[in-house]
């Protein structure tokens, strides 16, 4: 998946609802920690800014978990929906 920088979405939405696909699909499973910010600018071609936005939005809807000094994991359970 590619980030469009001219679609109607922000590019730190884009990113969010890739890595949220990712996680619903178990390509990055419960307890996985997130491909590191290097690792996403590169894959993405994006600034640290950006990425930090979309993680920020995950870590507000509950899938993403801080282990310090480790990075940022899936949580081990998803938030409840309705």
């Amino acid at each position: 998946m590619t980030i469009d920088r001219d679609g109607l979405r922000a590019p730190y939405q884009q990113l969010a609802d890739i890595l949220r696909e990712r996680i619903a699909s178990g390509d990055i499973p419960v307890g996985r920690r997130i491909p590191s910010h290097h690792e996403l600018e590169a894959e993405f071609d994006i600034s640290r800014n950006t990425i930090k936005k979309a993680l920020d939005v995950l870590k507000g809807e509950g899938l993403l978990e801080t282990a310090p000094g480790r990075g940022l994991f899936v949580k081990a359970t998803p938030p409840a929906e309705g």
